[in-house]
């Protein structure tokens, strides 16, 4: 009697117990190794706090972290044709959007959205690399017009943060007609004389940097990004020669004038709003500038505070 209410009873109430530990609490720094806390990297804006390594973002954290107070609204982009080639390889590409639309939450490769950054509207694109490899099909053109289009009848800068494999395959040439549908939609923000300024991430590679990723009137980059049209990998199998160390990173970049700035995550958001008031001849930011309250809330302000005191 005593085995089993000593030993058996509480190993069976252990067994079913038993609480699962989520997977997700912890994530490999892909650079050095070590083990993250996800509270911890979420508020690092997923860099690595031992070596600074920046690890992918999703648009919507990435947008949280610049607009003032976090406060953005998302722009309609117009929908293309579903499977305009009736594509398929491996797979139906039907089939492709659908898992990658369940795994990132989103519905295609690039999010744009409209607030304001230091008390000054923007409008800012993003791609999200975790979708497809951020690859270039006819909704990412559409989104680039949409948010060109929006920042001309706003009066204010576009910001577009790249990160792409290249053009989308499963769209073939229709794919590739983005590169020039991008570019005009670069020129008008230029012929409107409004800031057009690219924020390059790791990877931004192929028909994107063939093209919009490449036009702004200040390119900016993220440490260690590679920037490139074809991979390291590709050239020197290529060329059969070696390349110099760091070779396309945004470093290289910088140092063979290619790149304005490399600027770290953390440093995004400051950088952006100092060059983007400069740009339109905005005063300085004002450090710890508050909104302004409604008039409402000014006339409450003012009022007398009523006596509670009890009769």
């Amino acid at each position: 009697m005593n085995w089993i209410s000593n030993y058996v009873r509480p190993r069976i109430n252990s067994i079913f117990s038993r609480r699962e530990t989520p997977e997700n609490l912890w994530t490999k720094c892909d650079q050095c190794g070590t083990m993250l806390f996800h509270r911890e990297l979420r508020e690092s804006l997923n860099v690595c706090t031992s070596c600074g390594h920046h690890m992918a973002i999703t648009p919507r954290d990435r947008f949280t972290a610049l607009f003032d107070g976090g406060v953005f609204s998302e722009v309609d982009v117009p929908e293309p044709l579903t499977d305009p080639l009736q594509f398929r390889d491996s797979k139906k590409y039907p089939d492709r959007m659908k898992t990658a639309q369940k795994t990132t939450g989103e519905s295609e490769a690039m999010l744009v959205a409209e607030g304001e950054m230091g008390r000054a509207p923007v409008v800012c694109a993003a791609q999200d690399f975790s979708f497809m490899g951020g690859s270039m099909g006819m909704y990412v053109g559409n989104a680039i017009i949409a948010a060109a289009e929006r920042a001309v009848a706003k009066g204010c800068p576009m910001i577009l943060f790249s990160a792409a494999g290249g053009a989308r395959m499963q769209e073939g040439i229709l794919s590739l007609m983005q590169m020039p549908r991008t570019t005009v939609a670069v020129q008008i923000l230029k012929e409107a004389g409004l800031p057009y300024i690219v924020v390059l991430t790791h990877p931004t590679t192929g028909g994107v940097t063939a093209s919009y990723a490449m036009l702004g009137d200040v390119q900016m980059a993220e440490p260690n990004a590679l920037i490139c049209f074809a991979g390291p990998r590709v050239i020197e199998q290529t060329i059969r020669e070696k390349l110099p160390e760091g070779f396309q990173r945004a470093e290289y970049l910088l140092d063979h004038g290619m790149l304005d700035r490399v600027t770290k995550r953390s440093e995004m958001r400051d950088e952006l709003i100092t060059i983007t008031r400069m740009l339109m001849r905005l005063p300085p930011p004002i450090k710890g500038d508050l909104p302004k309250p409604s008039p409402e809330e000014a006339a409450a302000l003012a009022a007398p505070a009523k006596d509670e005191t009890p009769s």
